[in-house]
C-alpha cells in the first residue's frame, strides 16, 4: 500500500511519519482494497486555536471508493489517533456492508451502515491567519470578511444509491456527483434524522436577445 505525507505550514519529523506508517498498517487489514492513503498534516499558528492547533486529514483510495477521517487536537500524536479511530469504524462498516450483501443477495441500508460514523471536526480559518492557496476571498477582496475553499474532486456517473454511500464514506452532508441517467449534474443532501434529499440542476440556455437595431 502507498502511503504519502504532507505538510502544511510544517514540517513533518521523519520520526513522526514512521509512526503515521506504523498506524496505517493495519488498513489493510481492515479493507485489502485500500492500494493508497494519503495524510495532511496542518498546522495552525493561531494561538486562539491552540486547542485544534494540530489537525490531520487521512483519505484512503480504493477500487471505486474514497474513505476519508480527520481530527484535530492541540498535539500531532492526538489528532492522529483520534482520526485513525474513526477511520477505522468507516473501513470497517464498509466492509460489514460488503459482506452482508454478498451474504444476504440483499444490501444494507444507508442508517444500518454508517449510525456509527463519528462526523469530522469543521476546520476554521482565523481571520489574522494567512489563507492557504484553495482558499479564496470573494472577488479577491482582500477586506472581505467572506472566505470561499475550492476543491475539485474527480468522479464517474452514478446512481443516488452510489452518491449516498460515497457520501457517508467522506463523512460529509451532501455530496456532489453527475447522475448516470440524466447526465444533470446533482446533490445529495443529509436532512433532519436519517432522510435525505436530492437536487438536480436542469440547464437552461437563455434565448439570444432580441436584435432591436
Amino acid at each position: 500500500m502507498e502511503i504519502t505525507v504532507t505538510g502544511r505550514h510544517v514540517t513533518v519529523p521523519e520520526r513522526f511519519r514512521r509512526h503515521i506508517e506504523e498506524k496505517l498498517t493495519k488498513v489493510p487489514q481492515l479493507d485489502p482494497r485500500v492500494n493508497r492513503c494519503d495524510v495532511v498534516i496542518t498546522h495552525e499558528a493561531n494561538p486562539r486555536q491552540a486547542k485544534e492547533a494540530e489537525r490531520i486529514e487521512i483519505t484512503c483510495h480504493a477500487k471505486r471508493s474514497v474513505i476519508r477521517a480527520e481530527a484535530s487536537a492541540d498535539d500531532v500524536y492526538g489528532a492522529l489517533d483520534i482520526a485513525m479511530t474513526r477511520l477505522g469504524e468507516r473501513l470497517r462498516r464498509t466492509s460489514d456492508k460488503r459482506r452482508v450483501h454478498r451474504g444476504r443477495k440483499q444490501p444494507t441500508s444507508v442508517h444500518d451502515a454508517t449510525s456509527a460514523i463519528a462526523l469530522p471536526d469543521m476546520d476554521q480559518t482565523a481571520d489574522d491567519t494567512p489563507l492557504p492557496a484553495h482558499i479564496a476571498k470573494v472577488g479577491g477582496d482582500e477586506d472581505c470578511p467572506i472566505h470561499i475553499r475550492e476543491k475539485v474532486h474527480t468522479g464517474t456517473p452514478m446512481g443516488v444509491d452510489q452518491a449516498l454511500n460515497a457520501m457517508e464514506l467522506v463523512g460529509h452532508d451532501f455530496y456532489l456527483y453527475q447522475d448516470a441517467e440524466t447526465g444533470r449534474p446533482c446533490v445529495v443532501y443529509r436532512r433532519r434524522g436519517w432522510s435525505y434529499g436530492v437536487i438536480q440542476l436542469d440547464v437552461v440556455e437563455e434565448p439570444p436577445a432580441a436584435n432591436t437595431a
